[in-house]
């Protein structure tokens, strides 16, 4: 079993985590990054919440400790509210999950619901882009785009407070997708929880802060091998 295991968000590549997984992994700590289906693994299915979870839940094993970045993060959330004792410890970093019925998520809405080409609308197209923080949107495929509106409403229905397992949060205060607010709230809904922000950290903190979302993870790491 792995130290640790990281579902990654709402990205076509996890090139971007390569170095703060290099920084663990010469700390000591193994690591084992997830391709979720559809992303960095190509799918022609149009997935729900419950897709992911019950894909989360075989590939990582009973009593492990988890991460799980932006969408990562909801679907560690859902899975840990379904099934309380998978994890022994969950890590949320910027984690998606409260819902804000925002115009923009509206927008989405909608246009799922007509049936519209998404990528033709572009509207539509920023606002993926700025719900999912990813430069590769316009790589996306249209089962993949209704995907994300199927992520989205499940936030409707995520219950917290089935949530026992102990999480720790963390947060960049320069996250403008998943903004702190929403790090708060999803503190006060969840029964175990600790939360700590980041002033420099943004939306993708192994992006803009490599080296610092090692050291905080490395410091978790081991504060959960005592």
């Amino acid at each position: 079993m792995a130290d640790l295991y990281i579902v990654h968000g709402w990205t076509y590549t996890i090139e971007p985590w390569k170095k703060t997984i290099e920084i663990l992994r010469d700390k000591g700590i193994s690591v084992k990054m997830l391709h979720v289906p559809g992303l960095t693994e190509e799918s022609k299915k149009e997935y729900t919440i419950y897709d992911y979870m019950k894909w989360a839940d075989r590939e990582i094993p009973d009593g492990a400790v988890a991460l799980g970045h932006s969408n990562g993060g909801r679907i560690l959330l859902n899975l840990c509210a379904a099934k309380p004792d998978k994890l022994k410890y969950l890590i949320l970093l910027d984690s998606a999950g409260i819902y804000e019925p925002t115009l923009k998520k509206r927008l989405v809405e909608k246009a799922a619901k007509i049936g519209k080409p998404l990528k033709k609308i572009p509207l539509i197209d920023k606002a993926f882009h700025r719900l999912t923080g990813s430069t590769d949107y316009s790589k996306a495929p249209e089962n993949m785009k209704k995907t994300l509106v199927n992520m989205i409403e499940s936030d409707k229905d995520l219950d917290f407070s089935k949530v026992e397992t102990k999480t720790y949060i963390l947060w960049g205060k320069k996250d403008t997708t998943t903004p702190p607010r929403q790090g708060t709230l999803m503190y006060e809904k969840l029964p175990n929880a600790e939360l700590k922000f980041y002033a420099n950290w943004t939306h993708a903190p192994y992006i803009s802060s490599p080296e610092e979302l090692a050291r905080a993870l490395i410091s978790l790491v081991e504060r959960m091998k005592k």
